[in-house]
């Protein structure tokens, strides 16, 4: 397998705190790498500055190979896919949010339409093609949120505890049907969560963040056969 992103010596300051440390961390091509922890553990700043929306206050992240700079994240960020635990969706249609994308990089009409119907029918939304987005339930706009990143394609999708905020059977069903289409589609993800059920069924590997540092990173099976310390069998709530 390939390498897809790697970091080194990451560090994050948000005010006069760091909020996370990270020696190292890489994911392969097409895997699923589950980042857990407690709320305000770092998940999501680390989340952030992977995305460039964060600007680290020391270290290195390389996609590809290629080291990520201030020069070249405009084009780094057209490889990405971001979804958030709060939809952003436009005051617009549902068919429109899902090609907004696809429309600020200057696709086909045709090509739009193709992606955007064939995301609109894979996440069960197609019905609502027409509807405005102002009106979905909390499911439904995460689904035109998941619908709008796949439509571009990425090579690296970004999400930040996306089903936090759902009901319980809505989670789930969400749940099982991202896990088929990142097998389908052989996405490389970064999945935020801090429901360790959920990093477990989805993840091909956790990452585990407490307090602010990287602890341990390893399969499901390898983590909680072997947890390096009392504070990762503390979060697993191992005896």
């Amino acid at each position: 397998m390939n390498t897809l992103l790697e970091i080194n010596d990451l560090q994050i300051r948000r005010g006069d705190k760091i909020v996370v440390e990270v020696d190292h961390l890489s994911v392969e091509q097409g895997e699923v790498l589950s980042i857990i922890g407690p709320n305000g553990a770092g998940k999501s700043s680390l989340l952030l500055a992977v995305a460039c929306l964060l600007k680290p206050e020391r270290g290195t992240i390389h996609f590809n190979g290629f080291r990520i700079t201030k020069r070249s994240d405009t084009e780094y960020r057209r490889h990405l896919g971001l979804v958030l635990q709060e939809p952003l969706l436009l005051d617009a249609s549902v068919y429109n949010n899902v090609a907004v994308g696809l429309n600020f990089r200057h696709l086909p009409k045709s090509e739009i339409r193709r992606r955007t119907d064939i995301w609109l029918k894979r996440l069960d939304i197609d019905h609502l093609r027409s509807r405005s987005a102002c009106s979905l339930s909390g499911g439904e706009a995460q689904r035109v949120s998941l619908a709008r990143s796949f439509a571009l394609q990425p090579d690296l999708l970004l999400l930040d505890e996306p089903f936090s905020a759902l009901d319980s059977p809505t989670r789930l069903r969400l749940l099982e049907e991202l896990h088929a289409i990142l097998i389908e589609t052989n996405t490389t993800t970064l999945f935020i969560t801090h429901d360790l059920k959920e990093a477990s069924s989805l993840g091909d590997r956790m990452a585990i963040i407490l307090f602010g540092k990287l602890r341990q990173c390893g399969t499901p099976a390898e983590i909680y056969a072997n947890p390096m310390d009392d504070e990762v069998r503390k979060f697993l709530s191992l005896p």
